[in-house]
């Protein structure tokens, strides 16, 4: 099943897809949010030409766990991007993964433009990436 990771931000919004099979998750681009209309319907094309079958939106939780203004914010975006597109979505923790994006990006050596331009699209490979492995271990058991 194929997929669609979003890492959601008040300027940017960071996407990847899945392959087919929804194993691997590749960074896919990173869109500027100038309205929320905008971007949903940005991202259900993108999401019709990708062949995508499931949305994984990254979530962000406080440190304890617990869902703060964000959260809430980024639930709205995701509940009307579901009615938009008709694709179910599943909701996947993304505490630090901009931060481990951005690490990951250092160590391959980017320089700092090519990091900024990047970011956003690694942190939602990595949530896709992590809502993926999930899913394989729930099928295995």
């Amino acid at each position: 099943m194929r997929a669609l990771g979003i890492d959601f931000g008040e300027k940017r919004i960071g996407l990847a897809v899945s392959d087919a099979e929804g194993r691997f998750a590749l960074p896919l681009e990173t869109i500027e949010r100038q309205t929320d209309r905008r971007a949903i319907y940005r991202i259900a094309d993108l999401a019709r030409a990708q062949s995508v079958e499931m949305l994984v939106l990254g979530e962000p939780l406080g440190l304890d766990g617990e869902a703060g203004d964000a959260a809430r914010r980024v639930r709205r975006f995701g509940d009307r991007l579901a009615r938009v597109t008709g694709l179910p979505v599943r909701w996947i923790d993304e505490a630090l993964t901009t931060i481990e994006a951005a690490e990951r990006l250092r160590r391959a050596g980017l320089d700092r433009g090519e990091r900024d331009d990047r970011r956003d699209a690694v942190a939602a490979q990595i949530l896709l990436q992590e809502a993926l492995d999930r899913s394989m271990m729930d099928s295995e058991r």
